[in-house]
C-alpha cells in the first residue's frame, strides 16, 4: 500500500524518514490481494459505504424509536419490511443477474440506496415522517439489496481467484470493520449534534462517492443471451442445483436459524440500551465500538482461523459466540456493569458475524460454477432470510408482552443450541477446505452465456 502513498510528495517525505523497521511493517507482502487495482477500488469503496451504513445502522432505528416514539412492535415491523423483499423478489432477480452484467447493478444500486436514505430527512423536514414512511424505506432499501447486493457478491468473484475467496471476504469484512471501529462514534455525535434525521444525509453522500468509485472498475463480463432462454425453466434450474448439494442446504438452515436469532435481538438492542440501560444518543454510538473492535480482530485472524479449523467449525464458532453475547445481555445488570456487558455483547456479534459470513461466502460461491452464481446467491440469500422476518416478529412480540430480556434470551438460546446440533451434524463440521466447483451441466437451463476477460 505504501508505495501508492508514495506518489504524493508529503507522503514521500514522511516515509523516508520512518526507520527501515517500521517501513516494512507497512509495506504490504508481495501477494497480498490489496497490490492488485482493480481489488483496490473494491475495497476502497466498500471502506466508504461502510463508514455511511454505520450512521444509518444507528440514525434509522434510532429515529423511529426517539422521534417517532416506535413500540417494539412497530420496530419489529421495521426490521420485517427490510427483509420481505428478499422473500418477495430474490429467485427472480437471480434469474436477471444471470442474464446481465454485474457490476452495473451494484453501481444503481448504491446511487439508489443514496436517494432513498436522504428521503428521511426531507420527509422531516416537510412534517411527513412518519413509522408509514419509515417502513416503505425500508422496503425500498430491502429491494435494492436484494438486486444490487447479491451483485456485489459475485462481482467479487469476477476480480479475485476463486482460491482466495476466504481472504477477500475477509479483507472486505476488514474495511467493513475498521467503519465499525470509528463509524458508530462520529454517528454518535452527528446524531446529537444533527439530529438522526439529518444525520442520514451523510450517508447518502458516502454512498454518492462508493457508487462513484466503483464506476471506475473495469470487469469485461459480455453477457450473450441464448435463443433458449426460459425464465421460470431457468429460475428451477437454480433452486435445483442448491437442493442437490448437500453442503448448500446445510448452509441455508443453520444460517437461516441465525438469521432468525440475529433479528430477534436486533429489534429489541435499541430500545434495551435506551430506555432499560437509560444510554443517550451517542453513548450507544460509542457502545458499538466494541462491535467494530470484534469485526477489526475477526477479520485480521478470521482466515487464519479458517485455514486452521476449517471453514465449517469456524463458521459454527461463530453462531456460538453470537448466541452468548446475546444470552449475556439478557442478564445484565441496570448500572455501569450492564453497558460494559451491553459493549461486549456487541464485541460477541462483531466477532461471530465475520467468522460465519467470511466461511459461508466463501463455502457457496467456491461450490458453484459461474452460470449460476446469480442464481445460487439470490437462492441461498431468499432461504437464510425466510427465517429472519418471523425472527424480528417473534423479537418484537416478546419484548412488547414479556419485556426486552425475554427477547434477548430467546435469540441466545437459540443460537447456542442451533451452534450445538449444527456441530453434531458432519456436512459442515467436516468441510475443512473451500470445495471445488460442481460439474452440473444438466442444471445450467437456458441463462446467458458468459466471457470473462480479467
Amino acid at each position: 500500500m505504501s508505495k501508492y502513498l508514495l506518489r504524493v510528495p508529503m507522503w514521500n517525505f514522511l516515509w523516508r524518514r520512518l526507520p527501515v523497521g517500521l517501513r516494512r511493517g507497512f509495506t504490504l507482502p508481495a501477494d497480498d490481494l490489496l497490490r492488485d487495482a482493480t481489488y483496490r477500488r473494491l475495497w476502497i469503496s466498500i471502506l466508504i459505504s461502510s463508514f455511511g451504513g454505520q450512521v444509518t445502522m444507528l440514525a434509522l432505528p434510532l429515529t423511529a424509536a426517539v422521534l417517532l416514539h416506535a413500540t417494539p412492535t412497530q420496530m419489529g415491523l421495521l426490521t420485517f419490511t427490510e427483509i420481505l423483499p428478499f422473500v418477495l423478489f430474490s429467485l427472480p432477480s437471480g434469474v436477471w443477474l444471470d442474464r446481465v452484467r454485474k457490476l452495473p447493478v451494484y453501481v444503481v444500486g448504491e446511487t439508489c440506496l443514496a436517494f432513498v436514505v436522504a428521503s428521511v430527512p426531507l420527509a422531516w423536514a416537510m412534517g411527513w415522517l412518519s413509522m408509514l414512511w419509515m417502513y416503505v424505506v425500508g422496503f425500498v432499501i430491502g429491494t435494492v439489496y436484494t438486486t444490487a447486493g447479491s451483485a456485489a457478491q459475485i462481482v467479487l468473484t469476477q476480480v479475485v481467484a476463486r482460491e482466495r475467496l476466504v481472504e477477500a471476504h475477509a479483507k472486505n469484512a476488514l474495511a467493513s470493520s475498521g467503519a465499525e471501529v470509528a463509524g458508530p462514534g462520529l454517528a454518535g455525535v452527528l446524531i446529537k449534534a444533527l439530529g438522526a434525521p439529518l444525520a442520514l444525509l451523510t450517508d447518502a453522500l458516502l454512498l454518492l462517492v462508493s457508487a462513484a468509485i466503483l464506476r471506475g472498475i473495469r470487469v469485461d463480463e459480455q453477457r450473450l443471451p441464448r435463443a433458449d432462454a426460459h425464465f421460470w425453466r431457468d429460475l428451477a434450474a437454480g433452486v435445483r442445483f442448491v437442493r442437490s448439494q448437500r453442503l448448500l442446504v446445510s448452509l441455508a438452515l443453520t444460517v437461516g436459524g441465525w438469521q432468525m436469532c440475529h433479528n430477534a435481538a436486533l429489534v429489541v438492542l435499541i430500545l434495551f440500551a435506551t430506555r432499560t440501560l437509560g444510554l443517550a444518543e451517542q453513548a450507544v454510538g460509542l457502545s458499538f465500538v466494541g462491535m467494530g473492535v470484534g469485526t477489526v480482530l475477526a477479520s485480521l485472524f478470521g482466515n487464519r482461523i479458517s485455514r486452521r479449523q476449517g471453514p465449517g467449525p469456524c463458521l459454527l464458532l461463530g453462531i456460538a459466540l453470537c448466541g452468548v453475547g446475546w444470552l449475556a445481555l439478557s442478564l445484565a445488570p441496570v448500572n455501569a456493569w450492564g453497558v460494559a456487558i451491553f459493549a461486549l455483547m456487541l464485541f460477541c456479534f462483531g466477532f461471530g458475524a465475520v467468522l460465519i459470513f467470511i466461511n459461508f461466502l466463501a463455502l457457496r460461491q467456491a461450490v458453484t460454477p459461474e452460470p449460476l452464481l446469480g442464481r445460487m446467491t439470490s437462492t441461498m440469500r431468499w432461504l437464510i432470510l425466510l427465517p429472519a422476518g418471523p425472527g424480528a416478529l417473534i423479537g418484537g412480540w416478546l419484548g412488547e408482552h414479556h419485556g426486552l430480556r425475554a427477547s434477548l434470551a430467546f435469540a441466545g438460546g437459540a443460537a447456542v443450541l442451533l451452534a450445538f446440533a449444527a456441530w453434531r451434524h458432519p456436512v459442515i463440521r467436516s468441510v475443512r477446505a473451500l470445495p471445488k466447483p460442481e460439474a452440473t451441466d444438466d442444471l445450467l437451463g437456458g441463462e446467458a452465456s458468459v466471457c470473462l476477460t480479467p
